[in-house]
């Protein structure tokens, strides 16, 4: 029977144009170097904004993970740009290079290419990896990071001595790019404090057709790409000032390294901690995760100065 019907390409349609109602338009960069980068930039961009770029973590396109609860937010303040990284959406590389050096070196070119000299970054999990790097990399054009739940200082070592709740990137691979509906419930549990009840198969099926079904091979790099020789003692210490957001019950990433992250930076970071959510705090309290990023990117306007009082002085004539 064929297919007439799909929930996850509907609803990719209506985030499309939510996007588009909200001032941003659809481009795609070619890099030159066999790679093509697609990303959201603003219709008219303002000069007296600030720009805000935004980077996804694993699962769906950046539409779904940013656009339902940041962008309507944002889009007044700031010219946003969202770009799909290498092998989400339609982004994609013919390279063989899977780092989040390489991923971030991607982003900043197309910045580059849409005239963005300077740039505040927010990094969601996989997507937080790339802004540190970014930051780490090209100092003078990033002027503020915040990292959420991306477990930026995780050493190869962590999966062997437990930290993690699988045993090995193989396992996290197979959970973090489900290819069975018993695989996506898995992801759920995962992430979710509260995951969604009874999802029906045809629902999972759909979303995993649509959106996890390409480019698997090249994904499952990326995971083991993050890992490999990684050591705290050789991640640089970013300079900007960073904001770090964390779920208290992080199954993905725990929360020891969001402290851990805390603790590389010193001062130069402050941590918060979302009470009662996990790895998808976006969904589970996203007003709460508004809050926290309005207080770090739109600091209070300044009080205006108490107004001028004057003295009369009364003469009497004597």
């Amino acid at each position: 029977m064929t297919k007439c019907f799909s929930f996850t390409a509907s609803r990719n349609w209506c985030l499309r144009s939510s996007f588009s109602s909200s001032g941003l338009r659809s481009t795609v960069t070619d890099l030159g170097d066999g790679t093509v980068v697609h990303c959201w930039v603003p219709k008219t961009r303002k000069e007296t904004r600030p720009d805000l770029l935004l980077l996804h973590g694993f699962g769906a396109n950046a539409m779904w993970q940013w656009g339902p609860d940041v962008i309507p937010r944002f889009v007044r303040h700031f010219n946003i740009y969202v770009p799909d990284l290498v092998f989400f959406g339609d982004s994609y590389t013919t390279r063989e290079d899977r780092s989040d050096s390489f991923q971030a070196q991607c982003v900043y070119r197309v910045m580059e290419a849409n005239s963005v000299r300077r740039m505040t970054v927010v990094g969601l999990s996989y997507g937080g990896f790339v802004a540190y790097s970014m930051a780490a990399q090209f100092k003078e054009a990033v002027e503020r990071v915040v990292i959420c739940c991306a477990g930026v200082c995780l050493e190869e070592k962590d999966l062997a001595e437990g930290l993690f709740p699988v045993k090995n990137l193989e396992e996290a691979a197979d959970i973090l790019l489900p290819q069975t509906p018993e695989k996506m419930k898995e992801l759920m549990r995962f992430t979710f404090v509260k995951p969604p009840v009874k999802t029906p198969n045809c629902i999972l099926v759909d979303f995993i057709h649509e959106m996890c079904s390409e480019h698997v091979k090249e994904k499952k790099e990326l995971i083991h790409a993050l890992a490999k020789d990684r050591k705290l003692s050789e991640i640089p210490k970013i300079p900007q000032p960073t904001m770090i957001i964390w779920g208290d019950k992080d199954q993905v990433f725990p929360l020891e390294l969001g402290y851990r992250l805390k603790r590389h930076l010193g001062d130069n970071a402050v941590m918060v901690v979302i009470k009662d959510t996990g790895h998808a705090y976006i969904v589970e309290k996203p007003k709460e995760f508004y809050k926290h990023l309005k207080s770090f990117l739109l600091p209070p306007l300044p009080l205006p100065p108490p107004p001028t009082t004057t003295t009369t002085t009364n003469h009497q004539n004597i």
